[in-house]
């Protein structure tokens, strides 16, 4: 069995675990998350610890309790804690400020840049050259991120 299968996922003080069949529901002080798992895994619940056990005669199913127990503990810390990442506007005149649902960039372009900002994702503005993006999900977090700095990559 993998090595990150084998260890529990421990469940913090004020999170909230509810299995439904393959459907997972965490709810915590910053929000609610909800991932459907792969068949092959079987999810335990003791106590405050959650398991993720490899089905026996189905084909990956090692590698999918590992990915399984690696999403479920990202969903735990984000309910929990939450995720953040920080982007830095490095150029003359690039500037970025919040109005409403939008993030507005000014990044060197004949136009303004106007980004939707998508649901369960909050974007601070500290300073006209600093960007925050927080949410619970570890990975909608990351991909906003992405797409914010792809609208002008750093010169390597």
């Amino acid at each position: 069995m993998s090595r990150v299968a084998k260890a529990p996922i421990a469940i913090p003080a004020g999170v909230e675990v509810t299995l439904n069949g393959q459907e997972v529901t965490i709810k915590g002080a910053k929000g609610s998350l909800s991932r459907v798992v792969n068949d092959a895994v079987e999810l335990v619940q003791e106590d405050k610890v959650l398991r993720t056990v490899a089905r026996e005669g189905v084909a990956n199913a090692t590698a999918q309790a590992g990915t399984a127990r690696a999403l479920l503990q990202n969903m735990v810390v984000g309910v929990a804690q939450g995720y953040e990442r920080k982007l830095q506007l490095v150029g003359v005149g690039y500037r970025a400020n919040t109005a409403g649902s939008k993030l507005n960039l000014t990044l060197g372009f004949s136009h303004p840049v106007e980004f939707d900002i998508p649901q369960g994702i909050t974007i601070e503005v500290p300073t006209q050259t600093e960007v925050v993006v927080k949410g619970v999900d570890k990975q909608l977090v990351g991909q906003v991120a992405a797409n914010i700095r792809a609208y002008r990559k750093p010169e390597p």
